[in-house]
């Protein structure tokens, strides 16, 4: 048995330590607004937190994650910055097909946290290694900063 804490919540799994994060938050524990992507940390759309830190599940054994604190996309919004950037998304419009989104939104989180006040650089480079199909690249920087302000 392997225990992880996902969303502050200690839950037990039955699978082999070198299975993908991705697929025990999606296919064992029913968490399903991570995404898979690519499958090979390329693209963002599996991005969750470890010990706030961004992270992409679909290469991260869950054998390694050890007692660290996992936050999904399910769990973000329970934070201050977290909800800041979910209500900015919203207000903005920033979704349009959505698959990206989660991914997008646990990035933009992580960055607010260690950097509270990012200027168009910062969120270009935080935010570089997660790709949008639908190209809402100009709404989401414009998310991050109206989540600054809340946040």
């Amino acid at each position: 048995m392997i225990e992880i804490n996902i969303n502050g919540e200690r839950r037990e799994t039955s699978v082999d330590g070198d299975t993908p994060l991705l697929w025990v938050l999606r296919d064992i524990l029913g968490l399903t607004g991570t995404k898979f992507g690519c499958g090979i940390a390329q693209c963002g759309a599996c991005t969750v937190h470890v010990d706030g830190e961004a992270v992409r599940s679909c290469r991260l054994p869950v054998g390694a994650v050890g007692k660290r604190a996992i936050t999904t996309i399910e769990g973000i919004g329970a934070t201050p910055i977290g909800a800041a950037v979910q209500k900015a998304w919203l207000d903005l419009e920033v979704i349009q097909c959505g698959y990206c989104q989660s991914g997008q939104i646990m990035a933009a989180t992580a960055l607010l946290a260690s950097n509270p006040k990012p200027d168009d650089d910062a969120i270009d480079a935080a935010m570089s290694g997660n790709i949008c199909r639908c190209g809402t690249y100009v709404r989401i920087r414009e998310g991050i900063k109206q989540a600054a302000i809340r946040a």
